[in-house]
């Protein structure tokens, strides 16, 4: 009678240094939309040149999210 080799497997490293910069790039970048999708009102309406642009273009998300906004 033979028996079969059973394979071992391997763990895999996770490079943590190469992932922390872009995790914590995305931490901030959903901070940002959350911003934008929360609570934004027009107070950035200079770099869009209208009074509620920003707030216009997030309005069916806010209220999906459950965001009030009036």
């Amino acid at each position: 009678m033979t028996t079969a080799a059973v394979p071992v497997p391997v763990p895999v490293r996770i490079p943590v240094r190469e992932i922390l910069p872009w995790a914590i790039f995305a931490g901030i970048l959903m901070l940002v939309l959350l911003y934008f999708v929360g609570s934004e009102q027009g107070a950035l309406a200079i770099f869009s040149g209208s009074d509620n642009y920003i707030h216009e273009f997030v309005h069916d998300g806010r209220h999906l999210l459950g965001f009030p906004c009036h």
